[in-house]
């Protein structure tokens, strides 16, 4: 198999949601999403430090890099930036990634997330010819680990008190899907219908 070009930045486009690269001008629309407490919460250190500048050089540049996938999520509908999607990590021997994703409040309990999931994991089995995607999350954020279940990860481990959040210590879980299980399900290991827009 040849190896996956991460060069190229495609746009997936679903029923609900468009992934497409991020350009700079991004920056500001996910500069508002990671005020979100959710967000801060279950996504990034609360010690880290997020200026404007910071953020614009980070988004500016992602569509330059050749070793990973970062998608801006996109409500399809109104056309408003909602969070991301990022393939990374990658391992070209062993033919795998590591992904993550963030969505902010105006893009949830609508089904995005999910579709945004099945369109970029689905992307990296199909088109980069991925063997292997992982993630971590923290075991307590049960809304993220229910939208992986959904898509086809497996728990394959947990990394116990892995962080001190807030004065607690809180565990991760490992969770992982293969290229044979997507062929299977694409995404819908529940046994749903599967439209051809969100594979």
């Amino acid at each position: 198999m040849s190896p996956a070009d991460f060069s190229l930045k495609p746009v997936l486009t679903g029923q609900k949601t468009v992934l497409h690269p991020f350009t700079e001008d991004d920056a500001i629309g996910i500069a508002e999403i990671l005020k979100d407490p959710e967000v801060i919460r279950f996504t990034f250190e609360p010690s880290t430090e997020i200026t404007p500048q910071r953020l614009r050089s980070w988004y500016g540049s992602r569509a330059a890099q050749a070793d990973r996938l970062d998608l801006a999520v996109t409500d399809r509908g109104t056309g408003e930036l909602v969070g991301e999607v990022v393939l990374h990590d990658w391992n070209p021997a062993d033919r795998s990634c590591t992904f993550r994703t963030l969505i902010g409040p105006r893009g949830r309990g609508k089904g995005i997330g999910t579709e945004a999931t099945r369109l970029i994991v689905g992307h990296g089995f199909e088109r980069l010819g991925l063997h292997r995607i992982s993630l971590e999350a923290y075991t307590h954020n049960h809304r993220a680990r229910r939208v992986y279940e959904k898509v086809g990860f497996v728990e394959v481990g947990v990394r116990r008190q892995a962080q001190l959040r807030d004065g607690v210590w809180v565990d991760e879980t490992l969770m992982a899907i293969l290229a044979d299980e997507w062929a299977v399900h694409r995404g819908h290991p529940e046994g749903g219908a599967v439209s051809s827009t969100a594979r």
